[in-house]
């Protein structure tokens, strides 16, 4: 099973709000996923990042392979 680090969108049209979730690749973008490890909202100014640390690392050390965009924001939390 290849697990992935990825976004989770929530939130009203045009204001969105995003859980950065575990998931089986294979389950779609809002559906099914494992943990919850952190928040992105990027309609505030500056973007507010919220991210367990502990729980990111714990599953980057286990081999689950973040996306592009979770990546970026692992890095600019100091994670990566």
């Amino acid at each position: 099973m290849m697990v992935k680090i990825r976004l989770k969108r929530m939130g009203q049209k045009k204001a969105p709000f995003y859980r950065i979730v575990v998931a089986d690749s294979r389950s779609p973008r809002d559906g099914r996923f494992i943990e919850e490890i952190g928040t992105y909202d990027p309609t505030q100014n500056p973007s507010a990042i919220k991210v367990d640390e502990d729980a990111a690392k714990k599953w980057l050390a286990s081999g689950a392979q973040p996306t592009e965009t979770v990546g970026k924001i692992l890095k600019h939390a100091g994670i990566l």
